[in-house]
């Protein structure tokens, strides 16, 4: 094969001299002989890498009480640091391997503590002051095509350029983050170079399986059509709830991942409607248990003292339109059984989310980019007696509870500085902070430098 790619290669190069043979005019190559000839040239490696960081102020706001798991009342400042490089490697025909070393540090609000919908997705739940360095992903991809014409993909992190069948099967293995392949949002979840919230990272009650630093091991195979995809997922779950090691027993404990797309057009410009389902099996507690257990026993509820083995389940919908060359907007709602503690993401049970983002065409801005959206997260009856009776969960918990929904907007606007540099003022409006009508609004206001090649 590769002594045939070289023979086509010089064949082409002396077609383009004009050599050729006296017997028979010069023939134009085949489209395979192209095909091979640009494979044989293409390289075997790919090298990208990001630097982000975001610092935030929040201003002093109004609580009627404090509990060891609310968001501080005082004045506040915030930051965080990443940078992340993807070693790329192609390995055999239509497949690749991606290694991304990362290292981050920050400090965090209230030790991550107070909001179901965080003020930033860079910040992992092991911010710490000094750096520290880790693998974030190691995984293999590999596409299998089945027809149905082509298109091309473009190069970019954790991705080879390259030309695809329409038509095709990919399954992605190893070490990366559920939400690299499932529940995308073109128009919104990046935290580095869009909303930085946690609520626009993903369906924010999918408590979709990671460890405390937001990726995981396991595999998703996924089956592009004619027009809609397919796409089903295990992955491991922590061994405990929102920790750093992983539970290796994935036949006993699990989270379960499908997603179903439709694609379509709305006067002649893309959109996309999906279908979240997922499950997650693993020792859990639930907030039944712990109220009885805490009545029973004359203490306040803990999850922590009733755990044992528990399903926990959801579903979302989310529709994604192009308006025009410049405008996107996005739209989730979503829902989880809300009865056990939250396992991996954050304290949120059902939201509806919506929003978009504007380039700035329009004003000569062209890689500028404007941002606005608006969540309002919300808890199940369990979850919400659980809080009110005094107890913790992995981010929640101010001593009582006057509920009302989390209400969250976003505005940000993104300079782009120079081609690999964006700088983006952001601005958070969060009402009823940790679902407390007693506490706030909490406001506030940030800068992210993003840097990438």
């Amino acid at each position: 094969m590769f002594l045939n790619r070289i023979a086509a290669a010089a064949a082409l190069v002396l077609a383009a001299h004009g050599v050729c043979a006296q017997e028979a005019p010069a023939v134009p190559p085949d489209a395979a002989t192209v095909a091979a000839t640009v494979a044989a040239t293409e390289s075997p490696f790919a090298f990208h890498g990001q630097a982000t960081y975001i610092w935030q102020r929040k201003p002093a706001f109004n609580a009627a009480y404090s509990g060891e798991n609310s968001l501080t009342d005082a004045r506040a400042k915030s930051y965080s640091f990443t940078s992340t490089l993807d070693l790329g490697l192609r390995l055999w025909q239509g497949a690749e391997f991606h290694f991304n070393p990362e290292v981050a540090q920050g400090v965090p609000f209230s030790n991550l503590h107070g909001l179901g919908g965080l003020s930033n997705g860079e910040l992992a739940k092991t911010a710490s002051t000094s750096p520290k360095f880790y693998r974030a992903r190691a995984f293999v991809r590999q596409t299998w095509g089945f027809g149905g014409g082509e298109e091309t993909l473009e190069e970019d992190f954790n991705q080879f350029a390259r030309t695809v069948d329409k038509q095709r099967l990919v399954l992605t293995a190893g070490n990366f983050g559920v939400i690299d392949v499932f529940d995308q949002n073109p128009y919104g979840s990046d935290p580095r170079t869009q909303f930085m919230n946690w609520s626009f990272l993903a369906h924010g009650s999918f408590d979709y399986p990671a460890d405390s630093r937001g990726y995981d091991w396991g595999f998703a195979l996924e089956y592009v059509g004619d027009g809609w995809s397919a796409r089903y997922g295990r992955f491991l779950l922590p061994l405990e709830s929102n920790g750093r090691e992983l539970d290796t027993r994935m036949f006993d404990h699990y989270g379960d991942v499908l997603e179903l797309e439709k694609r379509y057009s709305i006067a002649g410009r893309p959109g996309q409607a999906r279908l979240l389902l997922w499950r997650n099996k693993a020792r859990m507690g639930s907030f039944t248990d712990a109220l009885a257990y805490g009545q029973a026993n004359n203490v306040t509820p803990d999850v922590g003292d009733v755990r044992r083995e528990h399903a926990k389940v959801g579903v979302g919908v989310a529709f994604l339109q192009e308006v025009n060359d410049s405008l996107g907007v996005f739209l989730r709602a979503n829902w989880s059984d809300d009865k056990t503690e939250t396992y991996a993401f954050t304290e949120i049970g059902r939201q509806v989310a919506f929003g978009g983002t504007l380039k700035g065409n329009a004003w000569g801005r062209g890689k500028d980019e404007v941002g606005v959206a608006f969540a309002a997260n919300m808890l199940g009856p369990h979850h919400r007696a659980y809080l009110a009776a005094g107890g913790l969960g992995a981010f929640l918990g101010d001593g009582a509870l006057r509920y009302g929904s989390e209400q969250v907007l976003e505005v940000y606007y993104s300079f782009a500085v120079w081609k690999t540099l964006t700088l983006s003022p952001d601005f958070q409006y969060i009402r009823n902070p940790g679902y407390n009508r007693d506490r706030g609004p909490a406001k506030f206001y940030g800068i992210r430098a993003h840097a990438e090649f």
